[in-house]
């Protein structure tokens, strides 16, 4: 899908933002079997976030649609509010996490849940029959999943809503928890101002945490981040890298990045309103260029409507 370019972009081929038509949200972004995926969030109202999608590329500009990546009906405890998917690959499998039934306290059931499949494109089925993570642990509700492995081979998950954010160590199955060597399970990483959507990676040496800040239906919806030498923090709050322009869109935020193999290039993908929208699940998919300072900062992403232009990987 392309549009229009301008003067500075004569010439050549941009992906246009949105990149996709149709309403999505709180996308992640990963490469598998050499080409660009976006998973995101089908966003409509709970009771229909019934299914998700995925969506490839080989150029960040064409993306294919593929269609009920993961259906409810394959998740036996699952029954609405199907959103935030995080996939990772592991041993030639594909794991899929995901939150489901946005549960409000420990006695109801839901929370986070896995799903594996044999391709990126799926189809998913829920690997374990039962929530990864089904209660609240230091405040935080379990939604938002977000993988991450290190160079190590360790597996992180990082996740949390309302306020509060933490982490468990992935065993090698990619489907139980492992514990800390203090033997704890669960721990708690809130920067100030964290609200929902964390997004780990890896440059240089250096652990860059991102997360969502305001709320999810309101224009300030925004990213921010830290760096820290450890995975597990501490992680003191920089600043916003991703906000809303008035002249552009509104509520930019809920990311993942691209990074391009070998080439310290960087993308972020992410949700954003349009203006002429006022409906909270009227969301787009978006991609733009994430630069680093020469000191290592993330400089301010400046949304746009043109896009990114052609890159094969």
């Amino acid at each position: 899908m392309t549009t229009g370019s301008t003067s500075a972009n004569e010439g050549k081929k941009l992906s246009g933002n949105p990149i996709v038509p149709g309403w999505y949200a709180d996308p992640e972004a990963r490469i598998f079997e050499g080409r660009y995926w976006i998973y995101p969030t089908y966003s409509a109202p709970y009771d229909e976030q019934l299914h998700l999608d995925a969506f490839h590329s080989s150029d960040l500009v064409e993306w294919t649609k593929v269609t009920n990546i993961l259906e409810m009906s394959s998740i036996s405890w699952g029954k609405r509010a199907l959103w935030a998917p995080s996939p990772i690959e592991r041993d030639g499998k594909y794991y899929l996490y995901f939150a489901a039934n946005d549960i409000q306290s420990n006695d109801e059931l839901g929370g986070i849940g896995v799903a594996v499949s044999d391709r990126p494109e799926g189809p998913f089925r829920d690997a374990i029959g039962k929530p990864l993570i089904d209660k609240f642990y230091y405040g935080a509700q379990p939604i938002d999943p977000h993988v991450f492995i290190d160079d190590d081979g360790t597996a992180y998950l990082y996740y949390g809503g309302w306020g509060h954010c933490n982490v468990v160590k992935l065993n090698e199955d990619m489907v139980s928890l492992d514990s800390f060597e203090d033997g704890i399970t669960f721990v708690e990483i809130t920067p100030d101002h964290f609200v929902e959507g964390p997004c780990m990676i890896k440059r240089n040496g250096l652990y860059y945490f991102m997360w969502a800040e305001g709320g999810w239906g309101e224009p300030d919806y925004s990213v921010a981040y830290a760096v820290s030498p450890s995975p597990m923090g501490p992680f003191e709050r920089v600043g916003k890298i991703l906000q809303q322009n008035a002249e552009i869109a509104t509520s930019a935020g809920h990311h993942g990045i691209i990074e391009v193999p070998g080439a310290d290039e960087w993308y972020i993908v992410y949700h954003r309103r349009p203006l002429t929208e006022t409906d909270r699940n009227h969301r787009v998919l978006c991609i733009d260029r994430m630069h680093f300072a020469e000191d290592g900062s993330i400089e301010p992403v400046q949304i746009t409507f043109e896009g990114v232009s052609e890159r094969l990987i």
